[in-house]
């Protein structure tokens, strides 16, 4: 190993592979981002104007953040083959943001201004907890099952990344089959090109080469141009009355967040860079929360990949070469301008990429035995994805499901889908507040797998205080006996009740094997 420090923040070979991890990496997320948003009207004043370049904001001082890191890193140490941590839009939180506060935001009737200004304090809000998470994280990492957070996770992949990603293939299937079976080749077969040419990176240019063969985009100048970011300090402050209804959304995935910082920063030091896990999650937060004063709906985290960029030696500079790139990028609006290029069904592989990657993860990095808890995990957000195919299919025909604080849905409409085998209270039920209940859920299981019963209950009594205050099971937060989440809470109370007194009396009334094989 080299120890001379030398010129480690100079360009190395490996840093090209590093720019075009991190910089086309994010790219792609600013499109589906660009995309998400003009799907449910945002005019490109906003999204081009506000959200984008606030993002890249986030994203160059990230990037600077962590080559600061590194440098300091390698003078600390004599190294000079230090890598820096790589930046980017956090890709669950992202789909969670986007379905999980954007969408409903818009749904509530809300204009695509003030929408903004609520997204914009959602983010800020979140960068806040990233920020705590520098102090509390490792105590949440040590209560919560690492199956739960890894299972919510390959929830929100499957149903809201896997989903939309295939069906866009087949939506248009001469130019999205090519596209996708270039990209699952190259990123799941290992085939690569001899000058080890990112296959991601080939699929994307050969799907808009493919595209604008098919006349299936039209090229767009009309973004291009000198444009700085605006701070908007005011929007993200008028936004906070809008978002107490997604406390509930925002507070888990933000936990997930810093989480996800602090396994990304362990893969580092296990790979030779001894970064300082805190500090991190500080600089994700502060740079998640400034991004959201520059207009940014969507929070910052260290990606995943620092061990395959050390092992392609990758150092420091790719990283503020990243920053510099996105700051002349957001300048002179090229975003909206690869936008064009880009059509729906290109972007649409990082969707399935992603999501196959949440989910093999999440089955591979937990104990064998967990694997009831990860598979409970994902029907909540089943349940969530259901609820909102079937609200917006109805809208669409100008038929709205009720949804109150004290009631699930309209007693007609309930009533005939229970005549048809849908048993919509439950959806609905599970639909609010889906990635605590993911969350809980896989908890109590990993808990009664493990023999923790008193665990588990405590698991129950939490939930049971959620519902009662409306976390989960309700449209809002509100309390009280006569709301929708009130005979949920007395469940969970009940199933606490049961799970502590098994495991106050199991010895004298139960045989329990040491160990347990369900499977």
């Amino acid at each position: 190993m080299e120890r001379t420090l030398g010129h480690a923040g100079l360009f190395r070979p490996g840093d090209l592979g590093g720019v075009v991890y991190s910089y086309f990496g994010n790219i792609i997320n600013f499109i589906i981002i660009a995309y998400a948003l003009q799907g449910i009207g945002w005019p490109e004043s906003i999204i081009y104007g506000r959200v984008i370049p606030g993002l890249a904001v986030g994203l160059m001082l990230g990037c600077l953040a962590y080559a600061w890191q590194g440098y300091r890193l390698a003078k600390k140490t004599g190294r000079k083959d230090v890598t820096a941590l790589p930046s980017g839009v956090s890709t669950p939180a992202m789909f969670v943001y986007l379905y999980g506060v954007i969408y409903p935001l818009h749904y509530s009737g809300l204009s695509p201004e003030v929408c903004w200004m609520a997204a914009t304090a959602a983010c800020f809000l979140g960068g806040f907890i990233e920020i705590l998470g520098g102090f509390i994280g490792p105590v949440i990492r040590r209560l919560i099952p690492r199956v739960a957070m890894l299972g919510t996770v390959a929830g929100i992949g499957l149903v809201w990344m896997a989903t939309a990603g295939l069906f866009e293939v087949y939506h248009d299937p001469i130019l999205g089959m090519p596209v996708v079976i270039i990209a699952i080749i190259g990123l799941i077969g290992g085939y690569v090109f001899k000058k080890r040419i990112p296959m991601l990176l080939v699929s994307v240019v050969f799907g808009i080469i493919w595209a604008l063969f098919l006349g299936r985009v039209q090229v767009d100048t009309s973004t291009l141009g000198v444009s700085l970011p605006i701070l908007s300090i005011g929007a993200v402050f008028q936004g906070f009355k809008y978002i107490i209804p997604f406390l509930s959304v925002i507070i888990p995935i933000e936990v997930y967040n810093f989480i996800e910082t602090m396994d990304n920063v362990e893969s580092a030091i296990a790979a030779g860079d001894e970064y300082n896990v805190g500090q991190t999650q500080i600089i994700d937060g502060a740079c998640t929360m400034v991004s959201a004063l520059f207009g940014s709906v969507v929070p910052n985290t260290v990606w995943l990949g620092h061990a395959g960029l050390k092992k392609s030696e990758t150092g420091i500079s790719y990283s503020w070469i990243s920053a510099i790139l996105y700051a002349l990028s957001s300048v002179f609006g090229l975003y909206g301008f690869m936008n064009s290029l880009m059509p729906a069904v290109v972007a649409s592989i990082t969707f399935l990429w992603c999501a196959m990657l949440m989910l093999v993860q999440a089955y591979t990095d937990v104990p064998r035995r967990h694997g009831a808890a990860l598979a409970i995990a994902l029907i909540p957000h089943l349940a969530d994805g259901l609820y909102t195919y079937v609200r917006d299919a109805l809208g669409a025909f100008g038929i709205y499901l009720e949804e109150t604080l004290t009631m699930n849905s309209s007693d007609e409409i309930s009533q005939a889908m229970i005549n048809y085998g849908v048993v919509w209270k439950g959806v609905v039920a599970m639909h609010s507040g889906a990635i605590i209940t993911s969350i809980l859920w896989a908890t109590v299981v990993a808990f009664i797998i493990d023999r923790r019963l008193d665990k588990a209950a405590i698991a129950f009594v939490v939930a049971s205080v959620l519902s009662f205050f409306g976390f989960i099971h309700s449209p809002a937060l509100v309390f009280g006996t006569a709301t929708m989440s009130f005979p949920y809470a007395v469940g969970y109370l009940l199933a606490a009740v049961i799970c502590y007194a098994i495991h106050l009396g199991h010895k004298k009334i139960m045989d329990v094997p040491r160990r347990y094989d369900y499977v």
